[in-house]
C-alpha cells in the first residue's frame, strides 16, 4: 500500500474505504460480509475509513466491527455532520455525541461538514457558533481534523476553501468530472493552500467500472496494457500529486484485494501520455452515450411517491449505452417487480429530490424522459401481468 501525508504528517493510505455501500441482506447491513471486507482492508494496509451520519446503519456497523476486532488504533475514522439538520448549537452536540456512540469511540480523526454547498450554508452555521464549537472539540481532542465535503462548481469550492482554516476537504472527482464539480481547478487550488484532498465518486457510483458503454469497454480492452476499468480510474487519480486519498465503496474482500493491488504500485507519474490518450477516447465514448449524470448516491431518496430514482436513471443510461434490451430489463426489475410500483410515472413533480441532488440533475424532467422511453406498451402490459399475478 502506498501512503500520502496529511497536514500533520499522518500517513494515510492512498486507497480509502468508503462505508456508504456496505453489502446488505434483506434490507440490513450484512455484518458478516462487511466485517470480512473491513478486516481484509486493514490487513492490506488501508487505514482511512469514511462514513456519515445519514448513511443508514453505517456508523454503527463500523463501530461494532472496529471495537470487536480492536482496530481503533490501527485506522483513521472520518464521518460527517449533516449541517442541513442543524437548527441550534445544542443540535451540534446531540448529533456529534450520537456519532461517537455509534462509532464506539471518544474521538473522530477526520470530521467533515457534509455536503457544504455554498458560503451562505457556512455563514448559517457560523450563526450557531460553529467556529467556537469546532475549537472546543479540537482542544478537547474529540476532533483531530476538520474539513468539508463538496458537490458543486469550482468557483464556489475555492471560496469555501478560503472561508475557514480547514485541515482537509473532500470532492467528487474522476476522469469524467475533470472540468465539472470542483474539478482539477478546485483540486489544485485546495492542494496549493496546503489541504489534503480526499476523493469521492472515483467511479461515479460504479458507472466507470460496471456501466461503461460497449464502445468504451472496447477501447480499454484493445489497449496493450491490460487493466480493469476501475483500475484505469484509480490510476488516473493517483497519478496526481494533489490527490491524497481515493475512496472506494468496497463491499467484499475480493474487491478490496483488487483495489489494494492497484494501489500498491500506482503513484505520481504512473499514467503515460499514451494512457492519457486512451482515457480521453473513453471519455468521448461515454459522453456520446450518457443521458443522465447520476452517480447513484441516493441523496434524492426516499421519494414520497416511491420512485426508484437512481434505479430508473441507471436503467435509462444502460438503455442508451449498453443495449435497449438490458436497459428495459433493468428498468422492469427495479420498478415493476416490486410489491409497490417504483416507476418514473409515479412522479408528481414535487421537486423534493432536486433539493438534495449533489449533481444538480433536473430529476423531474429526466424522469419524464425515462417514462417516455422505457414505459412503452410492452412495459405496461408486463407490469399489469405482474400486478395481477401478485394479487393472487
Amino acid at each position: 500500500m502506498n501512503y500520502r501525508a496529511d497536514k500533520n504528517g499522518q500517513k494515510l493510505s492512498v486507497l480509502g474505504f468508503g462505508c456508504m455501500r456496505f453489502k446488505r441482506k434483506n434490507g440490513h447491513i450484512d455484518m458478516s460480509q462487511t466485517e470480512k471486507a473491513i478486516l481484509r482492508a486493514v490487513s492490506e494496509g488501508i487505514n482511512y475509513f469514511d462514513t456519515a451520519y445519514i448513511y443508514p446503519g453505517s456508523e454503527a456497523a463500523l463501530g461494532e466491527i472496529v471495537e470487536r476486532n480492536q482496530l481503533r488504533d490501527k485506522i483513521y475514522i472520518a464521518t460527517k455532520l449533516p449541517h442541513y439538520l442543524i437548527k441550534s448549537k445544542e443540535k451540534l452536540d446531540e448529533i456529534f455525541n450520537e456519532e461517537l456512540s455509534r462509532l464506539r469511540t471518544d474521538h473522530i480523526d477526520y470530521y467533515l461538514m457534509h455536503m457544504l454547498s455554498d458560503i451562505s450554508s457556512w455563514e448559517r452555521l457560523k450563526g450557531f457558533g460553529i467556529e467556537d464549537w469546532i475549537k472546543e472539540k479540537k482542544e478537547s481532542g474529540k476532533i483531530k481534523n476538520i474539513g468539508f465535503s463538496y458537490h458543486g462548481n469550482s468557483d464556489m469550492f475555492c471560496q469555501l476553501v478560503d472561508a475557514y482554516g480547514w485541515d482537509f476537504c473532500m470532492i467528487q472527482y474522476n476522469y469524467m468530472d475533470e472540468t465539472t464539480q470542483a474539478g482539477r481547478k478546485g483540486l489544485e487550488y485546495a492542494s496549493g493552500k496546503g489541504l489534503p484532498v480526499m476523493i469521492m465518486e472515483p467511479l461515479r457510483g460504479g458507472r466507470l467500472a460496471n456501466g461503461l458503454p460497449n464502445d468504451a469497454k472496447r477501447i480499454f480492452e484493445s489497449y496493450k496494457t491490460k487493466r480493469s476499468p476501475a483500475e484505469w480510474s484509480f490510476r488516473w487519480l493517483w497519478d496526481q500529486e494533489a490527490v491524497t486519498v481515493v475512496l472506494s465503496g468496497m463491499n467484499s474482500d475480493e474487491t478490496v484485494l483488487q483495489n489494494a493491488r492497484a494501489a500498491s504500485d500506482a503513484c505520481v507519474g504512473c499514467i503515460t501520455k499514451e494512457d492519457e490518450e486512451i482515457i480521453s477516447a473513453v471519455r468521448s465514448a461515454i459522453n456520446s452515450k450518457m443521458k443522465v449524470p447520476c452517480t447513484g448516491c441516493r441523496y434524492c431518496m426516499p421519494c414520497p411517491q416511491q420512485v426508484d430514482i437512481p434505479g430508473a436513471f441507471a436503467a435509462y443510461n444502460r438503455y442508451y449505452s449498453d443495449s435497449k434490451f438490458h436497459g428495459l430489463k433493468d428498468y422492469f426489475m427495479c420498478s415493476a417487480l416490486r410489491k409497490k410500483s417504483t416507476a418514473a410515472s409515479n412522479c408528481v413533480k414535487c421537486g423534493k429530490c432536486e433539493l438534495h441532488c449533489p449533481q444538480g440533475i433536473e430529476i423531474r424532467k429526466e424522469l419524464e424522459n425515462v417514462k417516455k422511453d422505457l414505459e412503452g406498451p410492452l412495459y405496461k402490459t408486463a407490469a399489469k401481468i405482474v400486478k395481477l399475478f401478485t394479487k393472487f
